[in-house]
C-alpha cells in the first residue's frame, strides 16, 4: 500500500493583508486606513446615514431615528443658534457625522471604551469628506463650537423625546437645549422612513453646495 505524499511548501506564502476598505453601492471602495476624497460620494453618505440608527436603535417609534435625520436636526438647530452662519459652514454642520456612513454610530459609552483608535479613524474619514466637498481639512474652532452646541441640543431633544431620558438627567449630560418652533421639533423628532431621511438629507445638501 502506497502512502500518499503530503504536498511540500517550497517557501512561506506571504500573509494576505486584512481588508480595510468597504465597497459602496456607487461602486467606490473607501479605504478606512487611507481614505481618499475621490472615493467619497454624497449618495453613499445619504444612503448609509439614513440606515444607521441613533441610540443603538433604543428609540420609540415605528422607524429608527437615523443619523441622517439627526444631521438635519443639528443643522436646523445651528441655524437657529447662529442665523448668520455661512452656507459653507452649514454644509459642514450637515456633514458633521458623515463618517458614520462607513463606521456606524458608536454610542458615547462604547467610544470611551475604544479610546483613541476610533477617533483617529473618524478624523481621517471626516478629513476626506471635508476635502471632497470643498471644506477645510481642519475646521475652525468657532465652527466646531457651533457644531458641538447644536449636537448637544439635538442629543437632549432625542434623549427626552425618543430615548426615555428624564429632563433633569438629559440636562446633566447635554446641557440646556436650543429650542425650535413646536411644529418643527415635532417633525424633526418623529422618526422618518429610511427613504424619507435619505431624500431630505440630499435635498438639504443640494441647497447648501455652492
Amino acid at each position: 500500500m502506497l502512502t500518499p505524499k503530503m504536498p511540500t511548501r517550497t517557501k512561506a506564502e506571504p500573509a494576505r493583508p486584512p481588508r480595510a476598505w468597504q465597497r459602496m453601492l456607487s461602486g467606490r471602495r473607501l479605504d478606512l486606513l487611507d481614505p481618499s476624497p475621490f472615493d467619497v460620494e454624497i449618495e453613499d453618505i445619504a444612503h448609509g446615514l439614513a440606515r444607521v440608527a441613533r441610540w443603538n436603535g433604543q428609540t420609540s417609534g415605528e422607524n429608527i431615528f437615523s443619523v441622517a435625520q439627526h444631521a438635519l436636526l443639528v443643522e436646523r438647530l445651528a441655524r437657529r443658534a447662529a442665523p448668520d452662519i455661512d452656507h459653507r459652514w452649514r454644509l459642514a454642520v450637515l456633514l458633521h457625522d458623515a463618517p458614520e456612513y462607513v463606521i456606524g454610530d458608536m454610542i458615547s459609552p462604547f467610544k470611551t471604551v475604544l479610546g483613541g483608535d476610533y477617533k483617529a479613524v473618524e478624523a481621517r474619514l471626516l478629513t476626506a469628506i471635508s476635502l471632497r466637498f470643498g471644506l477645510p481639512a481642519v475646521w475652525p474652532d468657532a465652527l466646531v463650537k457651533i457644531v458641538k452646541a447644536a449636537d448637544h441640543s439635538s442629543a437632549y431633544l432625542e434623549a427626552t423625546r425618543l430615548a426615555g431620558f428624564g429632563t433633569e438627567e438629559a440636562r446633566r449630560f447635554f446641557g440646556r437645549p436650543i429650542r425650535l418652533d413646536p411644529a418643527v421639533e415635532k417633525d424633526y423628532l418623529t422618526p422618518w422612513t429610511a427613504e424619507a431621511a435619505k431624500s431630505r438629507f440630499l435635498a438639504r445638501f443640494e441647497e447648501l453646495v455652492p
